[in-house]
């Protein structure tokens, strides 16, 4: 069995990588440029699209130079864009320090906890459909497609069925429209808010455990749904979430306050927000 091979260590800071006329790009900067691009496309850009990152920079490199030899850095606008992308650049810097240096404590986040414990709920059901007209799920091989009354009707006949004694999972594979969770019994495994149609997950989440339903309509068609469990993340276990939520928000608060103290004058006649134009006259009644 071969050995893997052990990896090339890293290049030192100062490693000039890339040289163009010059001006040079050592491995620190390479590093900094891609620490700069969305996280979404770093790891790409250190692996297998580094020769493809490389090229650009050569490429913008190439032409900034052309652009110098032809002094277009001498010209107002590109000076009033180098402003701006400054700006961006220090500002996009600003707001990521401010969100690592902005993390909510203990009492913040068991404060939000509190007022959010519904979120951190998650249930597990089962199900029984009732396809009717309109329904996006396609009307099984043999059978009728039935109106919204009918499938309501079925439905209603079918709890029936159940609080007299029938298995839910034995009715759910015998009679259930949903290809995908029949073969299970109508097993839907558990889920939390956001995840299934707003009308079934405002039944489901207001159901105790062994609750039965009335039917449910959604696009769909009408639900019957047998509610097996309701658990609730602890504070402990919801920390790490509770985190990553409260972070945008308190970064925005802080930005907000920034913008809030700072001293920003904005021409008021330019910055007129327009009249809107009066209703147009009434056609008269034709003679």
């Amino acid at each position: 069995m071969m050995a893997s091979p052990v990896p090339a260590p890293p290049p030192s800071s100062d490693k000039v990588l890339i040289t163009v006329g010059d001006q040079t790009i050592t491995y620190a900067q390479f590093e900094s440029i891609i620490d700069g691009l969305p996280e979404q496309y770093r790891a790409q850009a250190r692996g297998p699209n580094r020769v493809a990152l490389a090229n650009q920079l050569v490429r913008v490199l190439v032409l900034a130079q052309e652009g110098k030899r032809r002094k277009l850095d001498e010209t107002p606008a590109f000076k009033t864009q180098l402003m701006f992308q400054q700006a961006n650049v220090l500002a996009s810097m600003a707001a990521e320090q401010i969100s690592k240096s902005g993390a909510p404590n203990e009492a913040d986040l068991k404060a939000y906890y509190d007022t959010h414990k519904a979120d951190f709920e998650q249930v597990k059901a089962r199900h029984i459909l009732v396809r009717m007209q309109g329904s996006p799920v396609p009307v099984q091989p043999g059978q009728k497609d039935l109106s919204d009354g009918e499938a309501l009707a079925k439905a209603q006949e079918l709890r029936k069925r159940i609080q007299g004694g029938e298995d839910f999972a034995a009715v759910a594979r015998s009679d259930s429209d949903d290809v995908g969770s029949r073969p299970n019994g109508g097993e839907l495994g558990s889920f939390h808010k956001g995840q299934m149609v707003p009308a079934f997950e405002q039944a489901a989440f207001a159901m105790k455990p062994g609750d039965l339903s009335e039917p449910v309509k959604s696009p769909f068609g009408y639900h019957v749904i047998q509610l097996e469990s309701k658990e609730s993340k602890s504070f402990e276990d919801a920390r790490a979430e509770l985190a990553n939520r409260m972070k945008p928000e308190a970064t925005t608060k802080a930005v907000e306050e920034l913008q809030k103290n700072a001293k920003v004058v904005m021409d008021p006649d330019f910055f007129a927000v327009p009249a809107p134009a009066p209703p147009a006259p009434a056609a008269k009644p034709a003679q």
